[in-house]
């Protein structure tokens, strides 16, 4: 069963932005800095450009679809340039009178409406000179009051405002130009962060996959497989989220936001403190909801882990489940974990909920308080209409990256969490080697009063001495839980004893070079592990420089040749994953195969021929009769009947070498091996010719 410390070690979070965590994430980040650079450059164009839209529509506006002439009456012209139209009124451009003349005329019910100003040599003027009835003539040329140009054709109409229809065409072309830089940066931008991501990815995964083959086996036996695998999948996709879709994102939230409000004090300061109002509430809404929506996220994540390992654990469970007939007790325990989900799911959910539409509250607030004063500011003529529909569009753009603060949040804090565990996984020691190089094996073993334990003081084994000769066959007998695997483990080099020395060959394994160590030693396991792939790469088990007709001896010689010639397509027949396309007795056989190809001096038998039927234990047998062949043989052996060809037998109980000898010599002394004899061969139902003869002769 998985503990409640196991998944909560598994989703527990740390800061949702630790300083500690970003500056190691720097690493991966430094090789990609100048895409980084790229993307962030990118970025301010693409501010550019968004900021650059809504004025191209307040300039259509105000200067195109707007008449930008307006009549005011004074006793002087208001500027230099106004345009006298008699009896004190004068046609002044909008646009050149100073803002506080502007509001002085505004007060004072000066201003009378907008004109049109055709000049006597521009276009149009002929069509002028056709309704003196409703043209003015003044010095600057032949004036109308937009109100008379309804009593104009369509196209005298349009032929009047020829110059703002050229203006118009050149505004939309270039708001299509805007429009396609746009696409282009960000294509180029999106492109440029993904690319980024993906090295990073590839990057930690191969950080994180090496680390883990140097890992000691005393960390890979505690940690769940599951969870290495998330490491360098979910946890490292995670991280490439929040470069791809956080980092430069938020910069360019705050260059967005920062450029809208320098526009908004341009157009109009007091709209912009207006809005500058909702600041306060926006910063309380934000704190609160960073603090519920990390408690709410925290415990989902908590109950999800809880349902994951349960899921996992009642599928791979499931024969047991339906044997004892527990699918209803399974069930009403899944329902209560997922009951406990879905309530944290509904939690989140409520933050989330509130958050954003409490944004779009405030955003829609803002809308209405800027086009109640706003419009009020274009009905009084303080504020042009252009400025108005711009303003509208700011506004949206200021709300915008508020409101995808939450999803940004939760990609930042699922990184963060992501992270820690990702460099606690790297922060794990590797596995201590020495460096003295073994140039060759002749398969000399010493165990020198050797003390072992997995945890604390509780021993394994207990003083633990023998000596194997090079080319001696020697097998480790006792009860389940004696020693024996951990003998093999411990010379292997997977662990360090406590106390007492491991010798090959004379050499201490601590000072040993693993790596060589293991390369010369072969295992022909219990269960044999086949990889994806096809059989001649699961017998040359990347050995590259193995030949196809190397491989092929080695079958031959593991008796398994005639078997791989039947398969469909040979030595490229794909084995399928954990070797699922073959019979148990063939995995073995490709097993003895491999350990053949491995050329080694020294091999490990641990009980190879446990989970095989006799016709097939027979053949493995003899496989391993070559394989065994002027090696040096250590064997794990629960069947006593496997070891009768051995030269010695070690004896183990309870962490102690309790008998060692011959097969004849321990059989002789009545101790704890002919205690197992008897067990095993002692009944007439499994020795019917009776105990007294020998179950394994010799030969």
């Amino acid at each position: 069963m998985h503990s409640r410390h196991d998944y909560l070690e598994e989703e527990r979070l740390g800061k949702a932005l630790d300083i500690r965590l970003l500056s190691r994430l720097l690493r991966y980040v430094r090789p990609q800095a100048g895409l980084f650079l790229a993307a962030f450059l990118l970025a301010g164009g693409i501010t550019l450009v968004e900021l650059a839209l809504p004025y191209i529509t307040k300039t259509a506006i105000d200067s195109v679809l707007t008449l930008p002439w307006i009549a005011v009456r004074a006793a002087d012209p208001p500027i230099p340039e106004a345009i006298p139209l008699g009896e004190g009124r004068f046609l002044v451009k909008e646009g050149a009178l100073p803002q506080g003349i502007r509001e002085e005329l505004e007060r004072a019910g000066a201003v009378e409406g907008r004109y049109l100003l055709i000049p006597p040599d521009g276009p149009g003027a002929e069509i002028a000179a056709r309704h003196p009835d409703l043209f003015r003539t003044t010095p600057g040329g032949y004036v109308v009051a937009e109100g008379e140009l309804g009593k104009l054709s369509t196209d005298e109409r349009l032929a009047l405002r020829a110059p703002a229809v050229r203006t118009l065409l050149y505004l939309v072309l270039g708001l299509l130009a805007l429009l396609l830089l746009r696409f282009a940066l960000s294509y180029g931008q999106v492109y440029l962060l993904q690319y980024a991501g993906q090295r990073i990815m590839f990057a930690m995964r191969r950080d994180i996959f090496r680390h883990v083959l140097r890992l000691p086996m005393s960390f890979l036996d505690r940690e769940p497989v599951g969870r290495l695998v998330t490491r360098a999948t979910n946890d490292v996709a995670a991280i490439n989220e929040m470069y791809t879709q956080v980092v430069v994102y938020l910069v360019q939230d705050a260059l967005m936001m920062a450029g809208v409000l320098a526009i908004m004090f341009r157009l109009n300061a007091r709209l912009a403190l207006l809005l500058l109002t909702f600041g306060p509430p926006l910063l309380v809404l934000t704190f609160w909801f960073r603090k519920r929506a990390r408690d709410a996220y925290r415990e989902a994540r908590r109950k999800l882990a809880r349902l994951n390992a349960y899921l996992a654990e009642s599928i791979s469970g499931m024969p047991i489940i339906q044997l004892f007939r527990q699918e209803l007790r399974s069930f009403r325990a899944f329902q209560e974990i997922n009951q406990g989900y879905y309530q944290a799911q509904m939690r989140s959910i409520i933050v989330y909920g509130i958050f954003g539409p409490a944004i779009s509250v405030m955003r829609n607030l803002a809308l209405a308080l800027l086009i109640w004063f706003g419009g009020r500011g274009v009905l009084s003529g303080v504020f042009s209409l252009g400025a108005l529909v711009a303003f509208t569009s700011y506004v949206r753009m200021l709300f915008q990256p508020l409101s995808d603060l939450s999803d940004k949040y939760n990609i930042l804090q699922s990184a963060m969490a992501a992270s820690e565990r990702i460099f606690k996984l790297l922060d794990e020691k590797e596995e201590p080697t020495g460096s003295r190089p073994l140039a060759s094996l002749q398969g000399e073993i010493e165990f020198k009063d050797v003390w072992f334990a997995y945890r604390d003081e509780d021993w394994v084994l207990k003083g633990i001495s023998f000596h194997i000769a090079p080319g001696e066959r020697v097998a480790l007998v006792g009860p389940t839980g004696s020693g024996k695997s951990t003998i093999v483990n411990l010379l292997f080099g997977f662990y360090r004893p406590q106390r007492g020395k491991i010798l090959v060959d004379g050499n201490d394994i601590g000072e040993l070079d693993l790596s060589q160590l293991r390369r010369r030693l072969a295992v022909v396991p219990q269960d044999a592990f086949l990889f994806s792939g096809n059989v001649e790469e699961n017998i040359r088990l990347w050995e590259e420089k193995l030949s196809p007709d190397g491989v092929r001896q080695a079958a031959e010689a593991a008796g398994v040749h005639g078997m791989v010639k039947r398969l469909p397509e040979g030595y490229s027949t794909d084995v399928r994953e954990r070797g699922g396309r073959l019979s148990v007795g063939e995995r073995q056989l490709l097993s003895i195969a491999r350990a053949v190809a491995a050329d080694p001096k020294l091999i490990v038998l641990d009980e190879a021929t446990a989970n095989v039927d006799s016709h097939t234990e027979a053949q493995v047998q003899e496989a391993l009769e070559r394989l065994m062949a002027g090696r040096t043989v250590l064997a794990i052996a629960h069947r006593l009947s496997t070891i009768r060809n051995v030269d010695r037998v070690l004896v183990l109980s309870q962490g102690r070498l309790v008998e060692e000898g011959t097969v004849e010599e321990l059989l002789a002394r009545r101790g704890l091996f002919w205690a197992l004899w008897q067990l095993q061969f002692a009944s007439p139902a499994r020795n019917p010719e009776g105990a007294d003869r020998r179950p394994f002769p010799k030969g």
